[in-house]
């Protein structure tokens, strides 16, 4: 069974980068070279990786990515405010470092559950 791109596939990679972009504020803080190292040569396996899917994508498929992308920005903004809300009310003041790279987390696990539960595209 061969594995075909599609625009889903592809925002939950770009997702990913973005994920890893938003840890890197937070391992030059602590100082954690090793942990910095490691993140920026998965961001490059994973940026390699998004761009050979992008480029295999179909026309329809690339059409369908922006509205994707707009959908998970809006996912990014409510996981800010959701993890803005939990370390608000259950935690003492954490770094802003962290907070990014929590809320991002939280952005693209909200992306990929409404991805999951949306019905699927008939092909």
């Amino acid at each position: 069974m061969k594995a075909v791109p599609t625009a889903e596939r592809v925002s939950i990679m770009l997702g990913l980068v973005v994920l890893m972009l938003s840890t890197i504020p937070r391992y030059l803080a602590g100082g954690h070279e090793n942990r910095l190292t490691m993140i920026l040569l998965a961001l490059a396996a994973v940026v390699a990786v998004s761009v050979m899917h992008w480029r295999m994508l179909e026309a329809d498929e690339r059409q369908r990515l922006p509205q994707l992308l707009i959908r998970f920005g809006l996912a990014l903004l409510v996981g800010m405010a959701v993890m803005g809300g939990w370390h608000a009310l259950m935690t003492d003041w954490i770094s802003w470092q962290l907070f990014i790279a929590h809320g991002a987390t939280a952005g693209l696990l909200l992306h990929v559950l409404l991805l999951w539960w949306r019905p699927a595209v008939p092909r």
